[in-house]
């Protein structure tokens, strides 16, 4: 064995080897090891172990996974290379480690490992399924779909409630289709769909070894962007929007740019799916969308609360129309805050001063009925003013548990809290009324109306992308409530009920948001006409400066503005960084 990047720190004889030898490059499954090392190929696995194979290798006293990512390296070692242990069967193909080559500069991650491990089944396969492709002549078919397909690809805007089979079986004309959606409970449903038609699907990861022989249509979440799918004629990615979509952890990559990146190089259309199409995945595509009258008709009814008249210090989140809702025990009705807790603002009604810690000055939230806690610094103190000792506090922003209570007072019925935290909670029909952040929307099976009951903070939120993110939620409610000829209503609470976008949403003009913010985005240089990175911890200060582009402190971290994503993958990459410094790379941070 011998470091790539390094004089051979442990070289040891490993008996006979065939002459000459067949020596391979790996990639060793350890987190924080960004090295390569050289490996000599014992003669019974001659023939077994090619590029992108799964192996099992010694290193440093202890035996770990690999990736074979090179065969007959041509590096000089002094020494004796040490043998592969074991083949542990298939892994990515060589067109997959170059497209992780391309994303480890992309996401400014500079190491293979984390896109090696997505593009890998999670057990052993060591031969690809019999290929099972069909011609696939299923219908129904999209017209606009195939359209677009043929001309190159584009956006397909198709309202909440709108099938997307369709338009997945006029890809999968075309030949191998690969589909990636936000959930897997969506992809695991289409492809049910789609068996049902006669096309031979793969679902993944369960089905790696399927896909890698060959199928009509391989389908699966985020990580079905790295999938195995031979002869790729189309890719399709459904609400390309929604920001599931998007690795949470560092390299934070995007299925949907790698999977259009893939289609690049495999010279095959993209289609992007989304009732809202992003500003990302609109730039540079052609954007098709039915006829206003349809497009609106797939669109729930969007009400506007109007509580612009309605004193700040006075203003209860339950509105007198949406009291009469929840009276209505033939309603099944759906409130969503992004506040947990019982309240995260309040005001003494005395010296009206905010709520403050008195030991960091942070603003005080009333986690539990009562007692009072700061999220800064871990302290708690009975629920009074820290200026006057007033216990006369008004709730200027309640959480959810609040909510629930005051929701079951007013309704005379039972109501659910549903946050992030409670991801066991189900819908399993005991009750008809639901409180909770935006999670309850992907929670809830169904409903007669949704309201949001603090549309303000989603759309005046400061983040760039707030606009985005409000439409967004507004869609997956839709798709709870269905269409407003089906009776689905959309309630937004707001102080702003002339805001463009209020007004767009209304109207269902999603062409006018989508062109609105493609302009401000242009005029501020955010993306896609700017690269934007999130750096965070001890040395991300330093990092940050050294990269070369605009810096600006972002709450605890350093936001750096690059000119594009490929300027500044490169400056990440090529920047030397403290071994020792933990910092988080957040590239194309959604909530900033």
């Amino acid at each position: 064995m011998a470091s790539r990047d390094d004089a051979p720190d442990l070289v040891i004889p490993d008996g006979p080897v065939s002459e000459p030898p067949v020596i391979v490059t790996v990639v060793p499954d350890v987190t924080g090891l960004d090295r390569v090392f050289d490996y000599v190929v014992p003669v019974h696995l001659l023939g077994v172990i090619g590029v992108g194979s799964r192996v099992r290798i010694p290193l440093h006293g202890r035996r770990v996974g690999g990736w074979v990512v090179a065969l007959g390296s041509s590096t000089e070692v002094t020494g004796t290379l040490k043998s592969i242990a074991k083949s542990s069967g298939l892994g990515p193909d060589a067109t997959l480690l170059d497209l992780a080559g391309w994303a480890a500069r992309r996401w400014g991650a500079g190491r293979l490992r984390p896109f090696l491990v997505a593009a890998s089944p999670d057990t052993v396969v060591n031969r690809a399924a019999t290929p099972r492709r069909t011609v696939v002549r299923a219908e129904p078919s999209s017209p606009a779909a195939t359209k677009l397909l043929a001309d190159g690809g584009g956006v397909l805007r198709l309202p909440p409630s709108a099938d997307h089979l369709p338009a997945v079986l006029s890809a999968a004309r075309l030949g191998p289709t690969l589909v990636v959606t936000p959930s897997a409970e969506g992809a695991s449903l289409l492809a049910q769909r789609l068996r049902r038609a006669g096309v031979s699907v793969a679902s993944v990861p369960d089905e790696w070894a399927a896909a890698r022989g060959g199928v009509d249509v391989v389908i699966g979440a985020r990580r079905a962007a790295w999938a195995p799918c031979p002869d790729m004629a189309a890719a399709v990615v459904l609400d390309e929007h929604d920001e599931s979509l998007q690795e949470e952890r560092s390299p934070t990559w995007h299925a949907r740019e790698v999977v259009a990146e893939r289609a690049r190089r495999m010279g095959a259309p993209l289609l992007l799916v989304s009732p809202c199409p992003s500003a990302v995945g609109s730039r540079g595509r052609v954007v098709v969308a039915p006829p206003p009258d349809r497009e609106r008709a797939g669109w729930p009814v969007v009400g506007i609360i109007d509580r612009s008249a309605v004193e700040p210090w006075r203003r209860s989140l339950l509105s007198s129309e949406l009291i009469a809702e929840l009276r209505d025990h033939s309603r099944r009705v759906v409130c969503v805050i992004n506040t947990t807790g019982h309240a995260r603002l309040l005001a003494c009604r005395a010296c009206r001063g905010i709520v403050r810690c008195a030991g960091c000055g942070a603003a005080a939230a009333e986690a539990a009925e009562g007692v009072l806690s700061c999220a800064s610094c871990g302290q708690s103190r009975a629920r009074l003013c820290d200026s006057c000792g007033s216990t006369n506090l008004a709730r200027v922003r309640p959480g959810t548990a609040r909510l629930r209570l005051e929701i079951e007072q007013a309704a005379h019925r039972e109501a659910l809290e549903m946050s992030g935290a409670a991801k066991d909670v189900l819908d399993d029909g005991r009750v008809d009324v639901f409180v909770g952040t935006e999670a309850v929307l992907h929670r809830v099976r169904r409903a007669d109306s949704v309201w949001f009951l603090d549309f303000d903070a989603e759309l005046l939120a400061p983040r760039y992308r707030a606009h985005e993110q409000a439409v967004s939620l507004v869609a997956r409610a839709a798709r709870l409530v269905g269409a407003g000829r089906d009776g689905g209503r959309v309630f937004l609470q707001t102080s702003v009920p002339d805001h463009p976008v209020v007004t767009d949403l209304v109207g269902v003009d999603l062409s006018g948001i989508g062109r609105r913010e493609d302009e401000r985005r242009r005029e501020a240089s955010l993306p896609p006409y700017a690269a934007l990175v999130l750096l965070e911890g001890e040395g991300a200060e330093a990092l940050a400066v050294s990269l070369g582009f605009p810096v600006a402190r972002w709450g605890d971290g350093w936001l750096v503005r690059a000119p594009d994503s490929e300027s500044l993958g490169d400056a990440l990459v090529a920047t030397p960084r403290d071994p020792a410094a933990r910092i988080r790379v957040v590239v194309d941070p959604q909530r900033v």
